[in-house]
């Protein structure tokens, strides 16, 4: 049975993650010499509140870590899509960069890293996704810390999605954007034993995956099954998680499925409440469109009319970074 461990951010960020680890048992035993590899969600250049994990929640995760002897490793690959920036400059803006040598830890851009090709069948297609191999062969515990958003493309972004970030090219995820449900479950079969921390300080209503409107929650979660922690953070949104088509993907996949049958530390109803709602803009079609159609991905990134396509929205809109 999975588990999902809730609780309010009154006692801080320190508190909440020993005890949600703690909750999770034996998937979230840490020993001595563990490899453990953290991946936040580092979507913008600079912290956004709602858009990006907090550094406190990074810092408090880390903390525990080091207590319990792991070599720990916070890891993000360049970011940006069409727009790609340096994960580096992000890594220095955000203040990991002082946080990794005030620890002794690793800071690693993934994108930077040597890869090794995972297959994945999409419908009739083959695909071949390099992943680094710092994370497929080097890491005995992966975390996950993703941001409770809408997001335009997939109506919701989680623990799932999160992993997106771990493909080490952003050219390349834009071109598997059509086949994003096949290639994030094959992602997630490649990596190591994962669990979540969600960072759910602040969640992105109304539009995302940048451009929403911060709202407070107040909560973490944490949970063994990345599946399941987004199931439930659908819940607390106050969304229908078959809404979601990666969610009804893995539901059909997973061992468990879509069952209810959950273990919790606590009642999750008195952490519902709040209703996000995603109002996509006229201006987010074209990335939606891209996102569900190979032949339109390439048009809109690969082709020669790709910069002019691009010059066109931004009269329009204002590029996301």
């Amino acid at each position: 049975m999975p588990r999902v461990f809730l609780t309010d951010l009154t006692a801080g960020y320190y508190a909440a993650i020993r005890n949600g680890l703690e909750f999770l048992g034996s998937a979230a035993t840490l020993r001595s010499g563990d490899r453990v590899a953290v991946k936040p969600n580092l979507t913008f250049p600079v912290y956004r509140p709602g858009v990006m994990t907090g550094l406190d929640a990074i810092e408090a995760l880390v903390q525990r870590l080091k207590e319990a002897g792991c070599r720990v490793t916070i890891c993000e690959s360049d970011s940006g899509g069409y727009n790609r920036f340096s994960m580096d400059e992000v890594f220095r803006a955000t203040g990991l960069s002082d946080l990794a040598a005030r620890y002794g830890i690793r800071l690693v851009n993934l994108s930077k890293e040597a890869s090794r090709d995972i297959p994945v069948r999409a419908g009739l297609r083959r695909l071949r996704v390099p992943l680094p191999r710092l994370l497929v062969d080097e890491t005995d515990l992966f975390i996950t810390m993703p941001v409770p958003k809408v997001h335009a493309n997939t109506v919701l972004s989680g623990a799932i999605k999160n992993q997106w970030g771990v493909i080490q090219e952003p050219s390349l995820r834009l071109k598997l954007h059509p086949f994003f449900q096949h290639v994030i479950h094959a992602v997630h079969q490649a990596l190591p034993k994962t669990i979540v921390v969600m960072d759910g300080r602040y969640g992105l209503d109304r539009n995302g995956p940048m451009r929403g409107e911060a709202t407070e929650l107040n909560w973490l979660l944490a949970s063994d099954s990345v599946f399941h922690a987004d199931l439930v953070m659908a819940r607390l949104l106050g969304v229908d998680w078959r809404r979601v088509a990666h969610l009804r993907f893995f539901a059909r996949r997973e061992p468990a499925g879509a069952s209810d049958r959950i273990e919790f530390n606590t009642d999750c109803r008195q952490f519902e409440g709040s209703r996000f709602r995603l109002e996509r803009q006229w201006t987010d079609l074209p990335g939606w469109c891209t996102f569900h159609s190979r032949f339109l991905a390439w048009l809109g990134y690969e082709s020669r009319l790709a910069a002019p396509l691009h010059r066109l929205l931004y009269c329009f809109r204002e590029p996301f970074y």
